[in-house]
Order: structure tokens, then C-alpha cells, then sequence
């Protein structure tokens, strides 16, 4: 088996609030492979976002390991941080983040700036990112002038553009409505079929079910790690087969720790 490409190794932050320490993250440990599709999860407080700035390299971690392709990230500081976000992690933001005085074209090329390609190199690149999301009819057009969806396609294509090696989604259909937003998500589940590796971030029970592994934190602490199908039989249980029990049998209560949020709406396809 390949080395994973993300892992958190006895991972910890500390934010200190007062006089009080604030575990954001507290003894985190996973691994996420290429070509996985993952989705974090949790409710305002979990830790999910503590988890996503430092996978993005806009954070470090007070202890514990932290590696993206076998680099000890957690160590490192500044510009060589700053060059691991450019190179390896392609962010798609809720609220896109596009520059309202550029073109769409030129949003997608700015990210590739910033990483030191050469202009034509960023150009090739834009035209063919931009066509793989569907856009290349509205490659002059400013943001101001497109839907909230095909803005984020923009935001898709601009994290494509620079070949990272991990997208990282932070709540991409936030500012969505609901059909659009399966939209973008069945394209994050197509670029996932074709080799990418997807993190979702969500508090959105339904929106997790897109992914094929889901990550559960609550309170700093991981819950539940595993497929996607039994993390839905959880938190819904109607949605899990029915066990057949010999005539006359009792079937014992259940115990133990489950998500506490209930599931709504329908696994996407």
C-alpha cells in the first residue's frame, strides 16, 4: 500500500482563550490516501475547521505530527508553508473568493501566478481547467455576471488549475441552493472518479454522503472514521436493513455512542 497523503499523528491545538486552554483538536489521529473522496464532519465547535486550516497549511498544530506526502508540514513555517498551499492544496471556498476586477479567466490564472508558472503555461491551463467544469463559454465574463454555481465552478477550476495534490472543499455548497448545489457536488464526485483526491468540509449530514469515507469530530475528539454507507445507517437508522430475528425472539437494546444528528435527505448518486 502507498504512504498516505495526509496524515495527523497524535495531533493537537491549543488555543488559549483567557486564561483558558481551548482544545480545538485533541489527539487527532487519521490517514487519508490519494484518489480517497472524505468528508469531515461536524457541528460549530467540533474541531472540523481547526483540522481543515491545518491540512491547508493556514495553521500548525501545538502538538503531535502532521505530514502531507511524507513532509513533516507541522515543523514548517512561513514561506515553505506559504509554497505547500500554492503547489499541493487547491482550495474551493464557500464563498468563492473570486477577485470582482478580473475576468474569469483571469481568476483561474492568478492562483498559478502566485505559484511561479510562466504566463502561457498559466493560460493553457486556465482554458483547460475551464472547460472541464463547463465553462468555456464565460472565460471574459466577471463574477459579477455569472450564478452563484457557475462561480463556484470558477472556484473548482482555479483549485484544479495548479495540480494539487489535494482539493480541499470548505462547505462548498453553503451559498447554494439545494439543486445547485448537488451540481457541485456531483462534479466534485466526477473529479474524484477521475483521480482527484477530495476533502469535504461539512456540518451537513447529507452533503457527507456524497463522499465514500466520512470522518466524525465532535469536540476535538474523532468519533467515527469509516465508509460512508454504515456512517448513514447511523446517524438514519431507517435507512439500514432490517435485521431477521428467530420467532418468539427478543431483540436486545442497543448501546453505545452514535451521531446525534439526524440525517435529512437522500445520499447523492
Amino acid at each position: 500500500m502507498k504512504p498516505p497523503l495526509i496524515e495527523f499523528r497524535n495531533l493537537s491545538k491549543i488555543y488559549k482563550m483567557g486564561s483558558d486552554d481551548v482544545h480545538a483538536a485533541d489527539r487527532i489521529s487519521f490517514k487519508i490516501y490519494e484518489n480517497e473522496f472524505v468528508a469531515l464532519v461536524g457541528q460549530s465547535g467540533s474541531g472540523k475547521t481547526t483540522c481543515m486550516n491545518i491540512i491547508g497549511c493556514l495553521d500548525v498544530p501545538t502538538s503531535g505530527k502532521y505530514f502531507l506526502s511524507g513532509r513533516d508540514v507541522g515543523k514548517m513555517r512561513g514561506n515553505e508553508l506559504a509554497d505547500i498551499r500554492n503547489k499541493m492544496i487547491g482550495f474551493v471556498f464557500q464563498q468563492y473568493n473570486l477577485l470582482p476586477k478580473l475576468n474569469v479567466l483571469e481568476n483561474v490564472e492568478l492562483s498559478m501566478l502566485y505559484a511561479g508558472l510562466p504566463g502561457k503555461t498559466r493560460h493553457k491551463r486556465a482554458r483547460k481547467v475551464l472547460e472541464r467544469v463547463g465553462l468555456t463559454d464565460k472565460i471574459k465574463n466577471r463574477p459579477n455576471q455569472l450564478s452563484g454555481g457557475q462561480q463556484q465552478r470558477v472556484s473548482i477550476a482555479r483549485a484544479l488549475a495548479g495540480g494539487p495534490s489535494v482539493i480541499l472543499a470548505d462547505e462548498p455548497t453553503g451559498a447554494l441552493d439545494s439543486h445547485t448545489g448537488h451540481e457541485v457536488i456531483k462534479l466534485l464526485q466526477e473529479l474524484n472518479r477521475e483521480g482527484n483526491t477530495i476533502v469535504l468540509i461539512t456540518h451537513d449530514n447529507s452533503i457527507a454522503m456524497a463522499a465514500k469515507r466520512v470522518i466524525r469530530l465532535e469536540d476535538g475528539h474523532v468519533t467515527y472514521d469509516g465508509p460512508t454507507q454504515e456512517y448513514m445507517a447511523m446517524v438514519n437508522p431507517m435507512a439500514a436493513p432490517q435485521k431477521t430475528l428467530p420467532r418468539n425472539a427478543v431483540e436486545e437494546p442497543e448501546t453505545g455512542n452514535k451521531p446525534d444528528t439526524a440525517y435529512e435527505g437522500g445520499a447523492f448518486a
